[in-house]
């Protein structure tokens, strides 16, 4: 962890052109335009940095969204720079998130994210208590950036109850959870072993479906 972070909320027009820069470092593509971000975070929206030593190195990025009679912030994008990942950054900057939206009456944040991204999973759904109800087939069309080229842009749609006890005190459930998988291909690839009747006989409550991805997608897909 490092000792010198700094997280703040960031307003100006400079802001927003730096958190471009650092846009194009983590996609490689053309970064938000600073009219839309400096007129979104002026009308409910949300934007933080993440700071080592006065240099940025991350940022996360929300609107208000609305629906279903229910006004949230919709957390669009959330970015480390490469040198700075896998050093717990980016669930700092959603706890920053989070005790920024409630300031600001927010009840509910929302985010999608590719499900085969297993580090983006453990964050989402282990260490932030996020809850998913809806999969999103090919939810932004065909992506041209270097981390999304290439396949379907499936998501997992979070649901970020922030003022919850689930949320607050991190409450989980336990759950049995069961592999309806065996082996069937030389390819040694996990094949769903008869489903339908799995989820006939499944106890929602008591049991929970354990489907395997791959631990390290980004190699796969370089590979």
């Amino acid at each position: 962890m490092l000792t010198s972070l700094e997280i703040k909320k960031l307003t100006t027009i400079e802001e927003m052109e730096t958190i471009q820069k650092l846009e194009r470092d983590v996609w490689g593509m053309d970064p938000i335009p600073v009219h839309q971000t400096a007129t979104a975070i002026k009308n409910g929206g949300l934007m933080l940095g993440a700071f080592d030593e006065n240099e940025l190195i991350g940022f996360s990025y929300g609107f208000p969204g609305y629906a279903n009679g229910e006004a949230f912030l919709c957390s669009h994008m959330l970015g480390i720079h490469q040198s700075y990942r896998d050093k717990g950054i980016g669930a700092l900057l959603k706890v920053a998130q989070r005790e920024a939206a409630e300031e600001m009456g927010y009840n509910l944040i929302r985010w999608t994210f590719d499900p085969l991204q297993s580090r983006n999973a453990y964050l989402n759904l282990s260490k932030l208590n996020g809850i998913c109800n809806d999969y999103l087939v090919n939810c932004y069309g065909e992506m041209v950036d270097g981390i999304n080229k290439g396949l379907p842009s499936d998501r997992f749609n979070i649901e970020w109850r922030i003022s919850s006890s689930h949320v607050k005190q991190q409450l989980n459930y336990d759950v049995t959870p069961i592999y309806p998988f065996e082996v069937l291909n030389r390819n040694d690839f996990p094949a769903i072993n008869d489903m339908e009747q799995t989820l006939q006989t499944i106890d929602y409550n008591e049991m929970s479906i354990a489907v395997p991805i791959p631990a390290e997608f980004m190699e796969i897909k370089k590979t």
